[in-house]
């Protein structure tokens, strides 16, 4: 009961700092607008209830029933799902193929030199380059969304990976050199626990990655079941409804988040 009692206790800040950041950002918004519009400034865009609805419509907007009859929330939650799991998929991919690139390259430097750069350069292409061509490789499908979610995610965790495998004491290499250890003990024993903060740092960036790789990917891929192909939808309808598009926005948002 202590225990319980003691957590609700830690838990009450930090409730109380999300709560209280949102409801600044809140203020923040509404502010903008109403100052916006109340001088007529246009820059950097006019601000009206197309460009830029008010906060509780777009919240409203997520109780109203769409064409098809159920509600929008209940809609776009069901994308959330299919979209996370292409996401999940491209993370666990694109989270493996890191680590395991990462060892192989602190292994050799002559694979550093010769493939090191070419990882970077591979960051450098847009995404909305890379994913038409996937999708032309791989044929329309989860399968192609989820190579170009691992895409975005193999990056940061192959470089992160990378420097905590090289962050080992080297008192640390010289103790282990002393006993023969062999590299693969030197790996799992030293160097990979060195490494796990920079590869957990690594995985928060990637999840978020993933699930906006998985988004791209879905819209050269015509995938109507997940949040990308949502987005698509209502902004044909934007100038119509734009809290619709705002509130897809939105749940996307709190997928990347969650």
């Amino acid at each position: 009961m202590t225990r319980i009692v003691t957590g609700a206790r830690r838990a009450v800040p930090r409730v109380a700092t999300t709560v209280g950041v949102l409801l600044a950002l809140w203020g923040l918004w509404e502010l903008y607008r109403w100052t916006w519009i109340e001088t007529g400034w246009t820059w950097p865009f006019p601000v009206n209830d197309t460009t830029l609805p008010h906060l509780h419509t777009i919240f409203a907007a997520l109780g109203k029933h769409t064409s098809a009859g159920p509600l929008l929330i209940t809609v776009l939650l069901k994308s959330a799902w299919f979209t996370a799991k292409e996401a999940m998929i491209g993370f666990a991919g694109g989270a493996i193929v890191g680590f395991f690139l990462a060892v192989a390259l602190v292994h050799s430097r002559l694979m550093q030199r010769a493939f090191l750069p070419y990882i970077v350069a591979s960051q450098t292409i847009p995404i909305l380059a890379v994913a038409p061509m996937v999708v032309v490789w791989l044929k329309a499908g989860w399968q192609s969304v989820a190579v170009i979610a691992a895409y975005l995610t193999f990056f940061p965790v192959t470089i992160n990976t990378l420097r905590g495998l090289q962050s080992a004491e080297p008192r640390a290499h010289e103790l282990l050199r002393s006993y023969a250890a062999s590299r693969w003990s030197v790996l799992w024993k030293l160097r990979v626990p060195a490494s796990l903060p920079y590869l957990f740092s690594a995985l928060k960036v990637s999840a978020t990655a993933s699930v906006v790789g998985a988004i791209i990917g879905e819209l050269p891929s015509s995938i109507q079941d997940g949040l990308g192909g949502a987005i698509l939808n209502f902004n044909q309808y934007y100038s119509l409804d734009p809290a619709s598009l705002w509130a897809t926005n939105v749940i996307a948002a709190g997928l990347g988040i969650s």
